[in-house]
């Protein structure tokens, strides 16, 4: 009796593994993530496996900058702990500045006068001993990567200290993301030495940064101490430690009632630049303290004549999670005195309705350099340029924020998948924008730039990884193609089972680093269904959306319209009938219609009056060739 139970028992776990993993089959799984499933660091219902780690670091930095010579020089004590099941012979550093450095490879051309002498290290220690910087054979420099080899390996579940001291100049012929923009302002980030990542899937990541790709970085601990001319203002990742130290107390009182204010607070206006009193004089320097947890990288700005506006915001209607939204931003700056209200709705925007998960941070800092251009986020802090228009002013600041979900929420790894998180800041502010602009701008824009490489030899699919792929193709690879697929997974899952599904995904792989594996099994498992008629061309395969009205017959006072599927790619069916009385009458079926492969779908409907016309599509809707969406009635 006990041996049938036994086998009854084994008969049904194999079935249901079977059948669950059954759709899983159908999509190419590279050999090396394989083996994080085999060895169960990650398991293919979209958890993290039982035997899942991953390392971290506590930085302890303090730097000084000297503004006339945009000088940075800097100390640090970093403890490295290695989670993972493995003895480290060696440490990888990141030595970001270096893509200034002759001879290092970059994506982007750059004014010669850019060229420097990269990320001077002067000084490394470990374990309290100096090693020989000269010796190749233990200290080696390749572009923006460093190897240190160890003397003694890391043993599993252990730690090491390293030291070390550093310099270098912020560019001010370049501003790749970062970079001086006027004499006494700049945005510092990619600037100190950092530990590389160690996972679970590829071991070192030993992909330099070229200028295209972003970041991908452990969760650590920073404490940060930013020493700097008494004239100058500091704003960074995390909390500031020492406001009463570094303000004048007119401005200090502003700051600590901006923590506590539903409305914007002008911290620091055009008056106080002109009565030239805003912080503490008693010494020829401040020391600005910071500290931040859980956080994948560090960042800062500085100036000396910049507004400050700030209020907090509370996620949630308990008033127990607050987040200090603060923008810096030079008096010229257009639209921008309206950017800390902005942010603030859209705190409760994301936290509310899409992704509909509390904002991840208790500060953030919305930067303006003063520049045309975009934006680049860091954790806790955007760089903003200057839009045109205030329309492109929300569209920017909230797609900058909304990465603050990914990849520093989420850590995903921008090097290798860009889309996990561009196209997740692309598509998550759609509603918000709709809302604020009467029309959603930023979806047709972003239908219009995919239907416009769909399908062409630049239009790869996003699961090619981003290293490997020229400007043109990332764009689209990274934002346009995946937020379309995003917004149409949404549209056929519908509001209330998507939102499930990515609340799922964002709670399971919060401070972690997912795969986009990760991510298609969380919303197969959450949804109960097979989504990889869906997954495979929109994210793996070569194509394109084209669907055509084929045929048209009348059947009983009917008609019957046949939709061809004619690219791979699918997409939703919005018809629109148009009357002779020129009245309109819309249908519509989500793209869930095409998940048996088919590649026709017929449509009967009985019209209300005589027909005169039927288009097929709508510019939210990509279509390669939209000559063959119209249908003239004779």
């Amino acid at each position: 009796m006990q041996m049938k139970i036994n086998i009854s028992v084994v008969v049904l776990v194999l079935f249901i593994l079977s059948s669950d993993l059954f759709c899983q089959k159908k999509l190419f799984v590279p050999r090396n993530i394989l083996t994080s499933y085999e060895n169960g660091t990650r398991s293919f219902y979209g958890k993290a496996g039982p035997d899942y780690w991953q390392n971290n670091s506590d930085y302890k930095i303090e730097v000084e900058v000297d503004p006339a010579t945009h000088l940075i020089s800097g100390s640090e004590e970093i403890t490295y702990y290695n989670n993972s099941p493995d003895s480290l012979k060696r440490i990888v550093l990141r030595l970001y500045p270096n893509i200034y450095k002759k001879g290092s490879a970059r994506d982007y051309s750059i004014d010669p006068a850019a060229v420097d002498d990269g990320l001077t290290v002067s000084k490394i220690s470990i374990d309290g001993r100096s090693i020989n910087l000269e010796n190749k054979s233990i200290y080696r420099v390749m572009n923006t990567l460093a190897t240190i080899y160890l003397p003694n390996p890391i043993p599993p579940k252990s730690s090491i200290a390293l030291s070390i001291d550093w310099s270098f100049k912020i560019s001010d012929k370049a501003t790749l993301r970062v970079g001086v923009y006027d004499s006494t302002t700049a945005f510092v980030g990619y600037w100190y030495p950092q530990i590389s990542v160690y996972d679970d899937i590829d071991g070192w990541d030993y992909n330099n940064y070229n200028g295209q790709t972003e970041f991908y970085n452990d969760f650590s601990n920073f404490e940060v101490m930013i020493t700097i001319p008494n004239k100058f203002g500091v704003w960074a990742t995390g909390a500031l430690q020492n406001p009463e130290e570094v303000l004048d107390e007119r401005i200090l009182e502003r700051y600590l009632t901006a923590e506590k204010s539903d409305t914007v607070i002008r911290i620091i206006t055009s008056d106080d630049l002109n009565l030239n009193k805003i912080y503490n004089s008693d010494n020829e320097k401040n020391t600005w303290t910071f500290k931040a947890n859980d956080v994948t990288d560090f960042a800062f700005a500085f100036s000396d004549h910049y507004l400050w506006d700030g209020l907090r915001k509370f996620t949630d209607s308990t008033n127990k999670q607050q987040v200090l939204v603060q923008a810096i931003y030079p008096v010229e700056s257009p639209d921008f005195n309206l950017v800390a209200e902005i942010g603030g709705t859209l705190v409760n925007y994301f936290s509310q309705v899409m992704p509909a998960i509390n904002y991840p941070v208790s500060s953030l800092i919305i930067f303006n350099n003063g520049r045309s251009g975009g934006g680049m986020e860091f954790s806790m802090m955007i760089n903003d340029g200057s839009p045109d228009d205030i329309e492109s002013t929300v569209s920017l600041t909230a797609h900058e924020m909304a990465h603050q979900y990914f990849p520093f929420f989420v850590g995903t790894n921008e090097q290798k998948y860009a889309f996990m998180d561009e196209a997740w800041a692309v598509m998550l502010p759609f509603k918000y924008m709709q809302e604020y602009a009467g029309i959603n701008s930023r979806l047709i824009s972003t239908v219009a730039n995919y239907e416009y490489s769909a399908g062409t030899e630049d239009d790869i699919p996003p699961m090619v990884i981003s290293l490997s792929l020229p400007y043109v193709s990332y764009r689209n690879s990274a934002y346009n193609r995946p937020s379309i697929a995003f917004e149409t997974l949404r549209d056929f899952l519908g509001d209330e089972l998507f939102l499930q599904a990515l609340k799922e995904y964002i709670n399971r792989w919060k401070g972690k680093h997912p795969t986009p594996y990760d991510f298609f099994f969380t919303f197969e498992k959450v949804t109960g269904r097979n989504l990889s008629w869906f997954w495979k061309p929109w994210f793996f395969d070569y194509g394109y959306p084209d669907l055509a009205i084929k045929k048209i017959e009348t059947v009983d006072g009917k008609i019957q319209i046949t939709i061809q599927r004619v690219g791979n790619v699918p997409t939703p069916i919005k018809l629109k009938l148009i009357y002779e009385n020129e009245s309109t009458e819309d249908i519509y079926y989500s793209a869930d219609v095409w998940k048996e492969g088919i590649e026709e779908f017929k449509i009967e409907h009985k019209p209300a009056y005589t027909l005169k016309e039927i288009q097929l599509g709508d510019v939210t809707i990509p279509d390669s060739n939209r000559d063959n969406n119209v249908y003239l009635v004779h």
